[in-house]
């Protein structure tokens, strides 16, 4: 909380610290580089992109800090919202969660012998994605892809935090501006909050195949909150003995899930070579290891030599 003269309200600026990735990889402009690579990878057969959105009304929020006795709030000049994540646990209740959970029909998730579905490890490195399976003989005949419908219900429960910059006016008659800071609970993990929606996927064929089709889905979510009645007399409430802030609030949640149809394939690509990092080298080493092997193939030699090349040699 910092109090300025009325002048220097026109003049507050905010500075952050940024900074640029940096991924080791570098085109001159020419093809001269430029080489077909084999990658084994996932290919996205089908997906189904949804767009959902719900609203929790908040009555008498606490926010911090208290702005001192005699305040009153004059004016709201930005309100935030931001997911909340506890780090040291991601266990942690208050963490906002969006859980997905999708029923099929016209195919069924693949199961193991306790009757649970087999999850596979997908591109976040977790074992997220479902192998599905139906008789795609039909449509494998016509050349085309085989439907199937399904059901999703997203599940939202945790904390979001809500900041509220505001400008006010002590028991001195002195304009201050603070952020006030407060913890808004969505939903507890037992009651979370339900969206329902409905999809169709296409599926490949599951005979012409080495691997069975996986089912990915994945949800991610925005926050916007803004007063209740979008009136600072209504909506917030200073209490004038101790300077407690209650607010008020109405808190849109907007959830973005996707549903895919994934395949293991086997492409070529072109690249132009490995990355190279320029690496911050210590005082004592003259030489450190690779951590990826040079590629060996038809331009740079073989990898070894036959027995019989050894004997005449």
């Amino acid at each position: 909380m910092k109090c300025e003269n009325k002048s220097d309200l026109l003049n507050l600026s905010i500075t952050e610290k940024c900074c640029t990735g940096e991924t080791g990889c570098e085109f001159d402009g020419t093809l001269r580089n430029v080489r077909a690579e084999s990658i084994y990878t996932q290919k996205v057969y089908d997906a189904a992109l949804f767009n959902l959105q719900a609203l929790r009304t908040i009555t008498e929020a606490p926010f911090k800090p208290a702005l001192g006795p005699g305040a009153r709030i004059i004016k709201v000049t930005d309100i935030r919202c931001k997911k909340f994540f506890n780090p040291e646990n991601i266990d942690d209740p208050a963490n906002l969660t969006v859980t997905p959970k999708s029923t099929i029909s016209g195919a069924s998730f693949v199961k193991d012998a306790c009757s649970d579905p087999v999850e596979v490890v997908g591109p976040d490195g977790m074992f997220s994605e479902k192998i599905i399976y139906t008789d795609t003989q039909a449509c494998d005949e016509k050349g085309k892809g085989t439907p199937v419908f399904g059901s999703q219900v997203v599940k939202i429960s945790g904390n979001v935090t809500v900041e509220i910059d505001v400008i006010f006016t002590d028991n001195c008659d002195k304009r201050c501006k603070a952020t006030l800071v407060g913890d808004i609970q969505i939903a507890p993990p037992k009651h979370p909050l339900s969206l329902t929606n409905f999809f169709e996927l296409c599926i490949p064929s599951v005979f012409d195949t080495a691997f069975l089709p996986r089912f990915a889905e994945f949800c991610n979510l925005i926050c916007e909150p803004r007063l209740a009645t979008n009136s600072i007399m209504r909506d917030i409430d200073v209490d004038p003995i101790t300077g407690t802030v209650k607010v008020n609030l109405i808190v849109a949640l907007c959830i973005t899930c996707e549903k895919k149809i994934i395949v293991p394939v086997q492409l070529c690509v072109l690249s132009t070579g490995f990355p190279v990092l320029q690496a911050e080298t210590a005082p004592i080493c003259t030489a450190f290891p690779t951590l990826f092997p040079e590629q060996i193939d038809e331009d740079k030699g073989h990898c070894c030599s036959t027995e019989s090349e050894l004997d005449t040699e």
